[in-house]
């Protein structure tokens, strides 16, 4: 797992991408149709067609670090390809990663009505 510190930005690229792409793939991606800088220390996070594999790109000072992981069951929930770019919450990509459908967040704790006496 990743340890996302809680100020960081995590954007996704919404539309499908080639799987086969490395480092320097991807970071044209995030240049030309991000607009952003791969070299910022964001996360950039794509995922393939099929939709069981994820690749996570960051800069870490010295570097770019490429992750991935792939889902043996089921697939990682996405947003529509109609938004080129979304920005997640280090939260919202734990649960992502997790394999969990993370915009339809609800509180699980919510409080239960006071009862006047």
């Amino acid at each position: 797992m990743i340890a996302v510190p809680q100020g960081m930005k995590v954007w996704l690229a919404a539309g499908p991408v080639d799987m086969r792409k490395g480092f320097d793939g991807l970071s044209a991606i995030v240049q030309e149709q991000l607009d952003k800088d791969p070299f910022s220390g964001h996360l950039f996070v794509f995922r393939g067609r099929r939709g069981d594999l994820l690749k996570v790109l960051a800069w870490d000072g010295q570097g770019l670090c490429l992750f991935s992981k792939r889902l043996e069951r089921g697939r990682f929930v996405w947003p529509s390809p109609a938004a080129v770019q979304v920005r997640l919450s280090p939260a919202e990509l734990a649960m992502l990663l997790e394999g969990i459908d993370w915009r339809a967040l609800r509180r699980t704790d919510e409080p239960a009505p006071s009862r006047a006496a």
